[in-house]
């Protein structure tokens, strides 16, 4: 019979230092390869790339063919996986901790990766999106081919991030994101297809959290590393800084007040 206690995670002790070391390590390397192929990464169509990409050919989704479609979708799929996977940290961490406190065997903390890998399922939900959104963009001639919007789009999209970011469902999004323990006393689940599902819905939540900034790349060129790699950033800030939901307002009144003065100076 399952009791109450049985359904949520009891109290998680600290994490043993091998555990630890393995699941930074497949964080840390995870992370470097889809950085470095982004870095790298070849495309078939497009012109040429923008800063930060040396050499590489953007993805033209706007042609419509399955291979310039696919191509399109892998790259935000593994920008994705570099951006978001590391600032998931704090919440495979935590979810190892209570795992492990609840079953002894490694298995326990091995099941880090079922919940990484639903957390990573919600965010390539999102890239189909991106890539809708992409050629669609494209197709309008709204961005061009080093995926970097007209100065009025750039405004536009400036401004509505930072309305998004003072709305009601961005601070219970982010909330869910900054409390991994409140999330796994309401959502905790067993076994391997539990830490699947959980990791599913806690990446739903932080799409829910995240994905108006994820449009922000289309401002300074979507494949500009720095340009990413600042987002990334800002939403680690978000997720883990003491005064992270301060620091979400204060964006949401910079991202639009920089919105209106390209407007008013366009």
């Amino acid at each position: 019979m399952t009791t109450a206690a049985d359904s949520q995670p009891l109290a998680a002790p600290g994490l043993p230092r091998r555990d630890r070391v393995v699941i930074w390590t497949g964080i840390v390397a995870i992370s470097a390869l889809a950085w470095v192929y982004m870095a790298r990464m070849p495309m078939g169509a497009g012109a040429s790339g923008s800063a930060g990409m040396a050499g590489m050919i953007m993805p033209a989704a706007h042609r419509g063919s399955a291979a310039d479609l696919w191509l399109t979708f892998w790259m935000w799929a593994v920008m994705m996986v570099a951006m978001m996977l590391p600032t998931a940290s704090p919440m495979l961490l935590t979810y190892a901790r209570i795992a492990r406190s609840r079953d002894a065997g490694a298995a326990a903390t091995r099941r880090v990766w079922s919940f990484a890998t639903g957390y990573l399922a919600a965010w390539t939900l999102f890239s189909v999106g991106a890539t809708a959104l992409q050629y669609g963009l494209q197709r309008a001639g709204i961005i061009d081919d080093a995926l970097r919007t007209t100065p009025l789009a750039g405004a536009l999209i400036l401004i509505a991030a930072g309305i998004y970011q003072l709305t009601p469902l961005k601070n219970a999004c982010l909330r869910k994101c900054r409390s991994p323990l409140g999330f796994f006393m309401t959502e905790w689940r067993e076994g391997a297809s539990g830490a699947l599902l959980m990791g599913l819905k806690h990446g739903a939540s932080c799409v829910g959290c995240c994905w108006m900034l994820m449009v922000l790349l289309f401002v300074a060129g979507a494949m500009n590393l720095a340009w990413v790699a600042a987002i990334t950033i800002f939403v680690l800030l978000e997720k883990v800084a003491p005064f992270g939901r301060a620091i979400a307002a204060i964006a949401g009144i910079l991202l639009l007040a920089s919105g209106i003065a390209v407007v008013a100076v366009g």
